[in-house]
């Protein structure tokens, strides 16, 4: 089954995501099969950046979004622009 999961990138006490398609049995760090955008929760306000055109398409195709996924989501859709 596909998930759309977060995967820490960045230095030690600096966590920056990367918002990733992958296999929910293989590990994080490693393949994934496509790259949808990233997340940076130690800017003011969080950075959060997504292909929506490619998350929409990869839901449609039956890929779960975590529930840290799903959140973020619904708060950047409800941000006035």
């Amino acid at each position: 089954m596909l998930k759309i999961k977060l995967t820490r990138i960045g230095k030690k006490g600096q966590p920056q995501y990367h918002v990733v398609v992958i296999e929910d049995r293989i590990k994080l760090n490693t393949r994934h099969i496509a790259r949808l955008g990233y997340y940076n929760p130690l800017t003011t306000p969080h950075e959060f950046r997504l292909d929506r055109v490619s998350y929409d398409s990869w839901v449609a195709k039956g890929a779960r979004p975590t529930d840290t996924i799903r959140q973020l989501v619904l708060k950047s859709t409800k941000l006035p622009k």
